[in-house]
């Protein structure tokens, strides 16, 4: 397949679709942007000291896997977060977790699979990247439908076995993005099982592994490593959510040897290294866990907020983690499209429709009666908001 082609069927991405969306109307009250998972906490106050005092490093190449200080850092943050020992040849520092999700599957996809065309399976909705790696692949994106009946988490284990042999690779996030679900320790036994049994990667996406409301979530390299499996698995989170540090691009991969030493090579011909301040500033924030969770504290709170305003709607889903919320639009307003030109032409909320984050699978977009919404403001701000957008959207408004 020529390259031009592997890219032709994906859609827009979702935000310029969301654009042209509401081209031409004029939002109907003060606008208020709960779209875009960007975080807008206060990110820890160590971050510019270090950075000025290590300005010099800018005039250096640094290393593309990570200096020893940084490995270090992700070491030690892994073994006391999941209680798992990983050395720091099996981890490598990437330009955050979109840009080290995308270029595993380059690193660790082959180009077929028991002499057949590869597949990678998808949660559907999703986060963009998956659908887009899969294409620089020239694998089949199998989009694996995670609805409210199987608990807002990828049905695995519906698939053919067919579909399962000719699978390289297994995207999972947890907290998932949009819906916030958590995959439990046996959600995540029962996928590695199956990984094994069918000889495929999981690359599992943790970037909103630190924002919960009780327990933390379960790692699945950690689980892994408890089945003696810790080659099925690849492990992916940044500092984006963790430490409100989105602009500062760094996160890590880490997972088995020969799967760190794959996306090690690929960077070293391709990747762009973090630069030496970059990589200071990420060992230090890695070791501190008190701004972690003053974090954590913030977004309880909204989730209290989310939760009480929301009580009386039928189908929602209270988040487990993650800061979106994944809101069911009334039937009486129609799709995830009309409910934000509705959101913003009569409350000035501009929010996401649920299907630019899914794709039609079997005929069916288990994003279109849904809304995303974002959870990143302060919770006076959320508060006021949400009230608004219930008002609106659920109340007649």
């Amino acid at each position: 397949m020529a390259q031009t082609e592997r890219f032709s069927n994906l859609p827009e991405y979702a935000f310029p679709r969301l654009r042209t969306l509401l081209s031409g109307i004029e939002p109907g009250g003060d606008p208020v942007v709960m779209t875009i998972g960007e975080p807008r906490h206060p990110f820890p106050g160590m971050v510019g000291e270090i950075m000025a005092e290590s300005i010099a490093g800018f005039g250096k190449y640094p290393p593309n896997e990570g200096t020893p200080e940084l490995l270090d850092a992700i070491s030690g943050w892994i073994g006391q977060r999941h209680g798992l020992e990983v050395p720091p040849a099996r981890i490598t520092a990437i330009n955050g977790s979109r840009e080290g999700l995308f270029n595993a599957a380059l690193a660790l996809s082959p180009r077929d699979k028991n002499g057949q065309r590869p597949a990678i399976l998808i949660p559907n909705p999703f986060y963009q990247v998956y659908a887009v790696a899969a294409a620089a692949c020239d694998a089949d994106a199998i989009f694996v439908p995670a609805t409210a009946a199987s608990g807002h988490l990828p049905d695995f284990r519906s698939l053919d076995p067919s579909v399962l042999d000719r699978t390289t690779l297994a995207y999972l996030c947890s907290p998932a993005n949009p819906q916030g679900a958590i995959a439990d320790r046996a959600y995540l036994e029962h996928l590695i099982a199956l990984a094994d049994r069918h000889d495929f990667l999981i690359l599992s996406d943790e970037c909103y592994s630190e924002i919960y409301r009780d327990t933390p979530p379960p790692g699945a390299l950690a689980v892994a490593h408890e089945m003696g499996l810790a080659e099925r698995v690849v492990m992916f989170n940044s500092l984006s959510k963790r430490s409100n540090l989105p602009g500062l691009r760094s996160g890590f991969a880490a997972g088995g040897a020969e799967q760190i030493r794959r996306i090690r090579t690929l960077r070293s011909y391709s990747g762009a290294p973090l630069p030496l301040p970059v990589q200071m500033v990420s060992a230090a924030v890695w070791r501190d866990e008190d701004h972690v969770t003053e974090n954590r504290a913030l977004y309880l709170r909204k989730y209290g907020v989310a939760d009480r305003i929301f009580a009386d709607v039928a189908g929602y889903f209270a988040p487990q983690g993650g800061f979106f919320l994944w809101l069911p639009v009334p039937q009486a307003v129609g799709t995830g499209e009309d409910a934000a030109r509705k959101l913003w032409a009569e409350a000035g909320i501009q929010v996401l429709p649920g299907e630019y984050l899914a794709r039609d699978w079997q005929g069916e977009n288990p994003g279109r009666d849904f809304i995303r919404v974002a959870l990143v403001a302060s919770a006076d701000e959320t508060e006021a908001a949400l009230s608004r957008l219930k008002t609106c959207l659920y109340q007649g408004g």
